[in-house]
């Protein structure tokens, strides 16, 4: 099985995630089940049936994250190399030629991708063109508008 990259911020928020469902989740749909059992005829019970399909849900969660906390390989990007090259876990400041506009991203796994936090997934397209780039290259990013050119401004090596 290939190994999944993620920050250290990221493994956490996984480990979080998974605690809740557990701890919290989990207790409490069990509790849901027993109380609309309680109700009777379970044919008819839409409470039951609820619980029952959100314990579906939560538990396939749970056997989610904790597979891929299985494969899971944390790095930490204040560990590595500090070349000024673009790799998993660095923080890209760009500018857009079109616009001249700048804008921030950090690489980050799949889960943690967040755009609307500046978190770009390592399989995106801008990040696979920024990958191995170093502060001063100009980038060609395939977008579905068509290609849009970077500068790279700076690579941060920051969690």
């Amino acid at each position: 099985m290939n190994s999944i990259p993620v920050t250290a911020f990221g493994a956490k928020a996984l480990e979080a995630a998974l605690l809740k469902l557990k701890d919290v989740s989990r207790p409490r749909i069990i509790e849901d089940i027993r109380v609309s059992r309680a109700h009777g005829d379970l044919k008819e019970n839409a409470e039951y049936h609820a619980a029952k399909e959100e314990q579906s849900f939560v538990e396939g969660r749970i056997k989610e994250i904790e597979l891929k906390l299985s494969r899971m390989q944390i790095i930490d990007v204040t560990k590595l190399s500090q070349d000024g090259r673009c790799v998993f876990g660095t923080t890209i400041t760009l500018m857009n030629f079109t616009d001249n506009s700048e804008i921030t991203y950090q690489i980050v796994g799949e889960d943690e991708a967040d755009i609307s936090l500046g978190k770009i997934s390592c399989h995106s397209p801008i990040a696979s063109a920024l990958m191995g780039n170093k502060e001063g290259d100009k980038v060609i990013v395939k977008a579905p508008k068509g290609d849009i050119i970077y500068k790279i401004l700076s690579v941060e090596y920051y969690i």
